[in-house]
Protein backbone atom coordinates (compact mmCIF):
# COMPACT_ATOMS: atom_id res chain seq x y z
CA UNK A 1 0.00 0.00 0.00
CA UNK A 2 2.89 2.37 0.71
CA UNK A 3 4.21 2.03 -2.81
CA UNK A 4 0.76 2.89 -4.16
CA UNK A 5 0.54 5.92 -1.84
CA UNK A 6 3.96 7.18 -2.89
CA UNK A 7 3.13 6.61 -6.57
CA UNK A 8 -0.24 8.36 -6.36
CA UNK A 9 1.30 11.23 -4.38
CA UNK A 10 3.51 11.89 -7.41
CA UNK A 11 0.58 11.33 -9.83
CA UNK A 12 2.42 8.54 -11.63
CA UNK A 13 0.76 5.62 -13.35
CA UNK A 14 1.95 2.10 -12.68
CA UNK A 15 3.49 2.12 -16.15
CA UNK A 16 5.48 5.27 -15.35
CA UNK A 17 6.72 3.84 -12.05
CA UNK A 18 7.75 0.65 -13.83
CA UNK A 19 9.66 2.68 -16.42
CA UNK A 20 11.36 4.92 -13.83
CA UNK A 21 12.34 2.01 -11.58
CA UNK A 22 13.30 -0.45 -14.30
CA UNK A 23 10.88 -3.00 -12.86
CA UNK A 24 8.26 -4.96 -14.74
CA UNK A 25 4.74 -3.55 -14.50
CA UNK A 26 3.48 -6.88 -13.16
CA UNK A 27 6.01 -6.56 -10.34
CA UNK A 28 4.66 -3.10 -9.49
CA UNK A 29 1.09 -4.45 -9.53
CA UNK A 30 2.07 -7.40 -7.35
CA UNK A 31 3.78 -5.15 -4.80
CA UNK A 32 0.81 -2.78 -4.72
CA UNK A 33 -1.52 -5.71 -4.05
CA UNK A 34 0.45 -6.35 -0.87
CA UNK A 35 2.66 -9.23 -1.92
CA UNK A 36 6.25 -9.35 -0.73
CA UNK A 37 8.86 -7.50 -2.76
CA UNK A 38 12.41 -8.62 -3.29
CA UNK A 39 15.30 -6.58 -1.91
CA UNK A 40 16.42 -5.44 -5.37
CA UNK A 41 12.90 -4.29 -6.24
CA UNK A 42 12.67 -2.36 -2.98
CA UNK A 43 16.05 -0.74 -3.63
CA UNK A 44 14.88 0.38 -7.07
CA UNK A 45 11.66 1.79 -5.66
CA UNK A 46 13.45 3.58 -2.82
CA UNK A 47 15.79 5.19 -5.36
CA UNK A 48 12.89 6.31 -7.57
CA UNK A 49 10.97 7.76 -4.62
CA UNK A 50 14.20 9.35 -3.34
CA UNK A 51 13.94 7.81 0.10
CA UNK A 52 16.22 5.49 2.04
CA UNK A 53 15.57 1.75 1.79
CA UNK A 54 15.13 1.56 5.57
CA UNK A 55 12.47 4.27 5.38
CA UNK A 56 10.57 2.35 2.69
CA UNK A 57 10.82 -0.88 4.73
CA UNK A 58 9.60 0.93 7.85
CA UNK A 59 6.65 2.39 5.99
CA UNK A 60 5.85 -1.00 4.49
CA UNK A 61 5.89 -2.61 7.95
CA UNK A 62 3.75 0.18 9.40
CA UNK A 63 1.39 -0.28 6.49
CA UNK A 64 1.04 -4.00 7.02
CA UNK A 65 -1.68 -3.15 9.52
CA UNK A 66 -3.25 -1.02 6.78
CA UNK A 67 -3.66 2.65 7.58
CA UNK A 68 -6.80 2.65 5.46
CA UNK A 69 -10.12 2.43 7.23
CA UNK A 70 -12.59 -0.21 6.13
CA UNK A 71 -14.56 2.47 4.27
CA UNK A 72 -11.44 3.74 2.46
CA UNK A 73 -10.49 0.21 1.47
CA UNK A 74 -14.01 -0.45 0.19
CA UNK A 75 -13.92 2.75 -1.89
CA UNK A 76 -10.46 1.95 -3.26
CA UNK A 77 -11.68 -1.51 -4.29
CA UNK A 78 -14.81 -0.05 -5.86
CA UNK A 79 -12.81 2.48 -7.89
CA UNK A 80 -10.52 -0.34 -9.02
CA UNK A 81 -13.60 -2.32 -10.11
CA UNK A 82 -14.94 0.68 -12.07
CA UNK A 83 -11.55 1.07 -13.76
CA UNK A 84 -11.65 -2.63 -14.66
CA UNK A 85 -15.11 -2.21 -16.18
CA UNK A 86 -14.04 0.74 -18.32
CA UNK A 87 -10.99 -1.20 -19.46
CA UNK A 88 -13.30 -4.10 -20.37
CA UNK A 89 -15.57 -1.70 -22.28
CA UNK A 90 -12.66 -0.25 -24.27
CA UNK A 91 -11.35 -3.73 -25.09
CA UNK A 92 -14.82 -4.80 -26.19
CA UNK A 93 -15.26 -1.78 -28.45
CA UNK A 94 -11.86 -2.06 -30.12
CA UNK A 95 -11.97 -5.82 -30.66
CA UNK A 96 -15.58 -5.93 -31.85
CA UNK A 97 -14.89 -3.12 -34.32
CA UNK A 98 -11.85 -5.05 -35.57
CA UNK A 99 -13.95 -8.21 -35.91
CA UNK A 100 -16.58 -6.36 -37.94
CA UNK A 101 -13.83 -4.97 -40.19
CA UNK A 102 -12.36 -8.45 -40.72
CA UNK A 103 -15.87 -9.81 -41.26
CA UNK A 104 -16.64 -7.13 -43.85
CA UNK A 105 -13.35 -7.70 -45.70
CA UNK A 106 -13.54 -11.50 -45.74
CA UNK A 107 -17.22 -12.36 -46.04
CA UNK A 108 -19.46 -9.33 -46.48
CA UNK A 109 -22.48 -11.51 -47.25
CA UNK A 110 -22.81 -12.87 -43.71
CA UNK A 111 -22.07 -10.83 -40.61
CA UNK A 112 -20.84 -13.47 -38.16
CA UNK A 113 -19.28 -10.76 -35.97
CA UNK A 114 -22.74 -10.12 -34.49
CA UNK A 115 -22.44 -13.42 -32.62
CA UNK A 116 -19.21 -12.35 -30.95
CA UNK A 117 -20.63 -8.90 -30.20
CA UNK A 118 -23.73 -10.44 -28.64
CA UNK A 119 -21.93 -13.06 -26.57
CA UNK A 120 -19.27 -10.74 -25.24
CA UNK A 121 -21.87 -7.97 -24.86
CA UNK A 122 -23.87 -10.11 -22.43
CA UNK A 123 -20.72 -10.53 -20.33
CA UNK A 124 -19.99 -6.81 -20.51
CA UNK A 125 -23.52 -5.92 -19.39
CA UNK A 126 -23.25 -8.41 -16.53
CA UNK A 127 -19.92 -6.85 -15.52
CA UNK A 128 -21.45 -3.36 -15.60
CA UNK A 129 -24.46 -4.39 -13.52
CA UNK A 130 -22.13 -5.95 -10.96
CA UNK A 131 -19.74 -2.99 -10.77
CA UNK A 132 -22.36 -0.25 -10.66
CA UNK A 133 -24.57 -2.34 -8.36
CA UNK A 134 -27.67 -1.83 -10.48
CA UNK A 135 -29.01 -5.19 -9.37
CA UNK A 136 -27.33 -7.04 -6.57
CA UNK A 137 -28.72 -10.50 -5.94
CA UNK A 138 -25.61 -11.49 -3.97
CA UNK A 139 -24.95 -8.02 -2.55
CA UNK A 140 -23.88 -6.74 0.83
CA UNK A 141 -27.24 -7.48 2.46
CA UNK A 142 -27.16 -11.08 1.29
CA UNK A 143 -23.57 -11.46 2.54
CA UNK A 144 -24.46 -9.97 5.92
CA UNK A 145 -27.45 -12.31 6.32
CA UNK A 146 -25.34 -15.34 5.42
CA UNK A 147 -22.59 -14.37 7.87
CA UNK A 148 -25.12 -13.75 10.64
CA UNK A 149 -26.80 -17.07 9.86
CA UNK A 150 -23.52 -18.98 10.10
CA UNK A 151 -22.28 -17.11 13.18
CA UNK A 152 -25.64 -17.45 14.88
CA UNK A 153 -25.64 -13.80 15.95
CA UNK A 154 -26.35 -10.32 14.62
CA UNK A 155 -23.43 -8.21 13.42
Amino acid sequence: MMVRKLRLKRAWSQEQLAQFSGLNISTIQRIERGQKAGLESLKSLAAVFEIELDELLEKENMNSSDNYSAEESRIIDHVRDIKGFYSHLINYTVIILALFLVNFLTSPGYYWAWWAAFGWGVGLISHGISVFELYSFFGANWEKKQIEKRLGKKL
